[in-house]
């Protein structure tokens, strides 16, 4: 049931309505009866099993870990449930690939073989709570929180249905209290949950769907293309799984605030960051603290007395394990590990940032600023070319073309899609600033501080947009993917 369609429409006022009237005791009910009904309408029967089966496994083992006395026991305790929790991603999301892998390699040494791969399994969320499942263990080993004893909110934890399926990725420490908090009607959250809604909604369907449709016709025909075709064609990109994942978020942000749980803010201005590190402080937030905090200083930690080597190795292994979260192909692997060495140079070139600054006079100026955001933005659309491309064939060609202007620009193209394809374009450089300079981090408080006359002007403005320049053919957010 995605966000974007109307069966979501009906189905999150329904839900709503059942918790606000039935008594404080049972609403865990309501929302956790949702957010499984909710999973079920992707009419994949073995997903309920799998979120069922990870939820038990992680609640027992986060019991257990809690009885268990000694170091040791507590240690087997935690690498058991993460254990558990891993062959189950590898079985829902990455055995097919590994087959492949296996029967390639019995092609290349001649074994006799007559395995057939195994197809791919819909993996839809599984991800996403399954990290959840986690850091759960992790922060309960670490006695950051107590495990939590009511299996009904753990499994809530795991499934509440506004961030199952995309994120955020939510520590129970901040999630389980919110859910067993008595509710209170608040018109405030009411009110910008459903402003957050339908903001989403428009970054989504007007912005995202239709920079997509340029995207697609270039990045799925790469060799027709080269020079600026395939630059614009990167950069809308960058804009369009931004549009789409940051729609997203705010969709789900607001769909919880309609029950007074505030979910993680996952992302804040991303392009406008001045360094590769400063972009995974704004990107994907939840995703690249969980990342950080489970595998980044864990290994920093134990590499620590290598210095500066040991921190760039530990970034590297922590990208790599990103790339291969997002799927197990070889686009996806280069895009982390381009990130992991971005940020390990930055390891080594950061004594040196400030002495060069300052010998060149430039150090807190404008220049350096737009020249840093400039850098930064080119070298995480270099990445997405790996991220997006179908295949590494299509990444090396867009690479190596994306300045041949000998061969032809091939603007003609963006041209003879008329003048609609030039207002896609206007409109996310509009959109976009108005995103990173008056809506960060989806504070509206400006908007209901205004007139009732403003508002109506912006409220009729916003639907004639939606109504002209959407796309209400119904297209699948980019990252329910992963």
């Amino acid at each position: 049931m995605p966000f974007n369609s109307l069966k979501y429409f009906l189905f999150l006022p329904i839900v709503y309505l059942a918790f606000y009237f039935i008594g404080q005791r049972v609403r865990w009910v309501v929302l956790l009866a949702a957010s499984l009904l909710f999973y079920a309408a992707l009419n994949v029967p073995y997903l309920l099993i799998v979120l069922m089966l990870v939820a038990i496994t992680t609640y027992t083992f986060g019991i257990l870990l809690d009885r268990a006395k000694t170091t040791k026991a507590r240690r087997t305790m935690l690498w058991s449930g993460i254990a558990a929790n891993i062959f189950i991603l590898i079985i829902m999301k990455y055995l097919p690939a590994l087959s492949k892998g296996i029967i390639g390699l019995s092609k290349l040494f001649s074994f006799n073989t007559q395995t057939q791969p195994i197809r791919a399994l819909v993996a839809i969320g599984v991800s996403y709570y399954i990290f959840q499942a986690i850091s759960y263990l992790a922060d309960v080993y670490l006695e950051i929180i107590k495990p939590e004893r009511h299996i009904g909110y753990f499994a809530l934890y795991l499934a509440f249905f506004p961030k199952l399926l995309q994120g955020p990725i939510e520590r129970a420490g901040g999630l389980i209290p919110q859910l067993k908090a008595r509710y209170e009607f608040n018109y405030n959250n009411m009110r910008l949950g459903i402003l957050m809604c339908a903001w989403g909604l428009f970054k989504k369907i007007v912005i995202a769907d239709r920079l997509g449709l340029y995207v697609n016709a270039v990045y799925n025909n790469v060799h027709v293309f080269s020079g600026l075709s395939l630059l614009l064609a990167t950069y809308a990109y960058a804009f369009q799984i931004y549009m789409d994942f940051s729609g997203y978020t705010d969709m789900a942000l607001g769909s919880a605030l309609l029950f007074n749980i505030n979910l993680t803010q996952n992302f804040n201005s991303p392009y406008t960051a001045t360094s590769v590190a400063d972009f995974w402080r704004r990107w994907h937030i939840s995703f690249s603290r969980w990342i950080f905090d489970y595998i980044f200083k864990p290994l920093q930690m134990q590499w620590r007395d290598r210095r500066n080597w040991g921190t760039a190795a530990a970034l590297i292994v922590t990208f790599f394990v990103s790339g291969i979260w997002h799927g197990a192909s070889c686009g996806f692997v280069i895009w982390g590990l381009l990130h992991g060495l971005y940020l390990a140079c930055s390891v080594f070139y950061r004594p040196y940032q400030k002495k060069l600054h300052k010998t060149l006079r430039i150090e807190k100026t404008w220049f350096l600023r737009a020249w840093q955001i400039f850098v930064t933005f080119n070298l995480v659309c270099f990445a997405w070319v790996f991220f997006r491309a179908e295949n590494l064939a299509d990444a090396f060609y867009i690479i190596t073309n994306i300045f041949n202007y000998i061969k032809g620009a091939r603007l003609e193209f963006l041209l003879s899609q008329g003048e609609d394809e030039l207002v896609i374009l206007a409109i996310v450089v509009f959109i976009y600033w108005i995103i990173s300079a008056t809506i960060k981090r989806c504070d509206f408080a400006s908007f209901i501080k205004l007139s009732i006359y403003m508002k109506c002007l912006i409220v009729y403005a916003f639907i004639a947009t939606i109504l002209i320049l959407a796309k209400f053919k119904h297209t699948d957010f980019i990252y329910f993917n992963f």
